[in-house]
């Protein structure tokens, strides 16, 4: 998997690509990171990136020439890299509050291609000409806005990276965590260790039983009655999708066992 990033500051992208567990699989080739700055792709004695926008008001507008010519680049170098089919080329993907919300099912999605061209745009925004001709997916983090897309970028290679394989030393602590399937989409339960007595507050008492099948059922209830109290949307969501069994309800009905 690589992805390539359009960025007025590449340097902020080595924190993923050389610290935590994204560093060290990219580290060991699981995926790939290249940088792409759009000044580089400027003509004028200042690399302008950016202009006024036409009809007033405040803050400055990127430039839709410098970022096409980086899209162009970027794709031509993913076939020289054998990492995308002239038929087949990379998503080009905008970091936008415009965009359809990255959630843990996308994130698996992703996890099954191969990489995407990452657009970080700053400022006002972008030439929306840019965005009509290049631009194939928007993608937003919520309902916030950021100085500009590094940072959400980072955020969603790192949700896609640690999906992929051989990167988490074990491959099932990925299928429990929050929004996963194999938790019908609701929040992880709590966790905890050692010392089993942390001033004054003991582990909850079915972790320490050694009984799996009654350590999976706290699990699950912890894990209802949390996403019930803190994401309803979520026990709706996976209710109107079956993935709630009748024990589910009887112990949504009756609130968890804190023992």
């Amino acid at each position: 998997m690589r992805f390539d990033l359009i960025t007025l500051f590449p340097e902020m992208f080595a924190a993923v690509r050389d610290l935590g567990v994204s560093g060290r699989a990219h580290a060991r080739g699981i995926w790939s990171l290249e940088t792409w700055n759009p000044r580089d792709f400027t003509t004028d004695v200042h690399r302008t990136v950016d202009d006024r926008p036409y009809g007033g008001g405040p803050g400055m507008v990127m430039l839709a020439e410098p970022l096409a010519l980086a899209v162009e680049a970027v794709r031509a170098a993913r076939l020289r890299a054998g990492v995308d089919m002239i038929d087949a080329p990379a998503p080009v993907v905008l970091l936008s509050p415009a965009g359809r919300t990255h959630d843990q099912a996308r994130a698996r999605r992703w996890a099954d291609g191969g990489g995407a061209i990452l657009i970080c745009g700053r400022y006002e925004g972008i030439d929306q000409r840019f965005i009509d001709r290049y631009v194939d997916e928007e993608v937003s983090l919520g309902d916030f806005v950021l100085s500009g897309g590094e940072l959400g970028a980072m955020v969603l290679m790192d949700s896609v990276v640690r999906l992929l394989p051989g990167v988490l030393h074990d491959a099932e602590s990925a299928e429990q965590d929050s929004f996963n399937p194999a938790l019908s989409g609701l929040l992880d339960s709590p966790h905890y260790t050692r010392p089993e007595v942390w001033r004054g507050d003991a582990v909850p008492e079915p972790l320490l039983s050694g009984h799996h099948a009654r350590i999976a059922v706290w699990r699950r209830e912890q894990s209802l009655a949390l996403t019930a109290a803190r994401r309803p949307d979520l026990i709706d969501r996976a209710r109107a999708s079956g993935a709630l069994d009748a024990r589910d309800e009887r112990a949504l009905d009756q609130g968890p066992d804190r023992s």
